[in-house]
């Protein structure tokens, strides 16, 4: 057993865990119990004799550490002789503005899923395009109303040059963009619009090959389509599976994830609910009730063990899929928030970590191992709400009342 203990201070015995490539031989370590994270960083550090220090968190019985041991330990109730297994993993720098995307109306939705450039889509009804440095590209008019959400469908085509948009809007439709990026200089044409809505469209999304889309609406309905666009005419199109079952205006509908994704699909609405549904027949086959808390977005994590649910009673509802067999069941924990959260976004490279957007201007991001409280948080704007947020790589864009920032968030695991 290492001791790192001196005679004068108690100690606590502890095995130390990561899922990090920096792993600990295996070893029961005496901590003492004045000890804070950034001992425990020192220790991780000196005992695998890194060249460059590498700063580090630690999770006890699922919370981040931010006390001593001693206090952790008193607040927990956890007896003297009780062996703690501590995980460690990289700590999160904070997170550092890259740069702003000045625009004269909202953004409500915002993507950095084209290499090297951002997809903005405004309350003025345009999708616009910028590199990564920020300069224009395209800016086109696709909706006659504010536009509500916008995604890059995906393509299985080696066909670099030529990206389909997908926008949803108060004009009752979702439109199909395709945006063409080639050396004679970029344009852009709407290829289809889609109809089914009587009510705003609240999002739009694509199943992970670019083939099916769904539209959410205030109007409580979903509308599955298929992806096929019109070489030149503009092609109006009609669903194939309408999906009924909201008794309110839904938020946002998405394709899951993961392994048990094939043929599912999750909702959320302003009904109180999340509900799984059967998009092979249209068919809700389970829904979850949160009483009295109104939906407002829903994001699965890229492995698909886990739905995130925003509402307004300032809460994002966290459902663990992988209690059920991928079934929705009650919520399994929340991650408060000072003003209603508006926005989720998942990490793509598999971390345990999200960002929230609220209606307070802060975008917050969160370790889903211990939720508690944020792991940090960052002021976008003052008096001014984030409607949108989208994390790829080690990118956070964040579109909203205040047009769009651009922020940069490394680390963690």
């Amino acid at each position: 057993m290492a001791s790192t203990s001196s005679s004068t201070v108690r100690s606590h015995p502890v095995v130390f865990t990561t899922q990090t490539p920096y792993v600990l031989p295996s070893q029961k370590f005496m901590i003492p119990l004045d000890w804070k994270r950034y001992q425990l960083s020192q220790l991780i550090n000196k005992a695998l004799d890194l060249s460059k220090p590498v700063p580090f968190d630690f999770l006890v019985r699922g919370e981040i550490l931010r006390t001593t041991l001693l206090e952790w330990r008193a607040a927990k109730g956890v007896g003297e002789e009780d062996t703690l297994e501590i995980e460690y993993f990289e700590s999160v720098i904070p997170p550092q503005r890259m740069s702003d995307i000045p625009h004269e109306d909202w953004m409500s939705s915002v993507s950095y899923r084209i290499p090297q450039h951002f997809v903005t889509a405004s309350y003025d009804g345009h999708l616009r395009l910028f590199d990564y440095s920020q300069n224009p590209v395209i800016d086109t008019s696709v909706h006659q109303a504010p536009i509500t959400s916008v995604c890059v469908v995906p393509s299985s085509s080696s066909d670099t040059e030529s990206r389909i948009l997908a926008s949803s809007s108060h004009d009752l439709t979702a439109c199909l963009t395709r945006i063409y990026l080639s050396p004679e200089g970029p344009s852009a044409s709407t290829v289809a619009s889609l109809h089914l809505h009587t009510s705003p469209l609240s999002c739009v999304s694509s199943d992970a090959s670019g083939s099916h889309l769904l539209t959410s609406s205030w109007d409580g309905l979903i509308g599955k389509k298929r992806r096929k666009t019109a070489p030149v005419n503009i092609k109006r199109k009609v669903p194939i599976a309408v999906l009924k079952s909201h008794t309110a205006p839904v938020s946002k509908a998405l394709f899951a994830t993961g392994l048990h994704a094939k043929g599912k699909a999750y909702s959320c609405g302003f009904d109180s609910t999340v509900r799984t549904w059967d998009v092979e027949s249209g068919v809700c086959v389970n829904t979850v009730n949160v009483p009295e808390r109104p939906m407002l977005d829903l994001a699965q994590t890229p492995d698909g063990n886990v739905l995130l649910a925003a509402s307004t009673d300032r809460t994002v509802s966290i459902f663990d899929l992988r209690v059920s067999n991928s079934s929705l069941s009650s919520s399994t924990g929340f991650m408060m928030h000072p003003a209603t959260p508006s926005c989720i976004a998942t990490s793509e490279s598999g971390k345990q970590q999200v960002v929230t957007g609220a209606y307070d201007g802060v975008a917050r991001l969160w370790d889903l191992r211990s939720t508690k409280g944020a792991v940090t948080s960052f002021r976008v704007w003052d008096g001014m709400k984030v409607l949108a947020v989208d994390w790829a790589g080690d990118v956070v864009s964040i579109g909203g009342e205040g047009g769009v920032e651009v922020w940069r968030i490394a680390g963690g695991s």
